[in-house]
């Protein structure tokens, strides 16, 4: 059995837009089910937002989210996390694109570039304020 470890993003009424516009820009398969599909409690405050939804990728990774109910804060995501293992100059190619798909209505607080450890490394904070890190390893020749 292999272990996984799954980034969960809490949104305020945003994780439909969000987690369509990251299957966008990633790709995968993206399910989501609303508050009214999952617990059919009649709400009307919470039918329509995102109860569960996850973005399975290629490369195994598995994004999950919801939309967090009105009574509940909702806090900063923290940071997602992406890098390559220097093994397949392919994987460069494919963070790179996924860069430039984020960056879409983002802040680019750090811009993606060669860096002093070798590697190119860019941040930067998406248009649902979720961090987004990257770092794309120098293949050795």
């Amino acid at each position: 059995m292999a272990i996984g470890l799954t980034p969960y993003l809490r949104f305020a009424g945003d994780a439909r837009e969000a987690m369509e516009f990251y299957n966008a820009a990633l790709g995968g398969e993206l399910s989501m089910m609303t508050f009214q599909e999952g617990m059919n409690d009649g709400n009307p405050a919470t039918a329509d937002l995102i109860m569960h939804s996850s973005l399975f990728l290629e490369r195994g990774i598995h994004l999950m989210a919801s939309d967090s109910t009105p009574e509940m804060t909702v806090t900063s995501n923290g940071a997602v996390a992406l890098s390559s293992d220097a093994t397949d100059e392919a994987d460069n190619a494919v963070l790179t694109k996924w860069w430039e798909a984020l960056t879409a209505g983002a802040t680019v607080e750090v811009p993606l570039e060669k860096a002093p450890w070798g590697d190119s490394f860019g941040q930067l904070r998406d248009k649902f304020g979720v961090v987004w890190m990257f770092n794309i390893s120098a293949v050795q020749g």
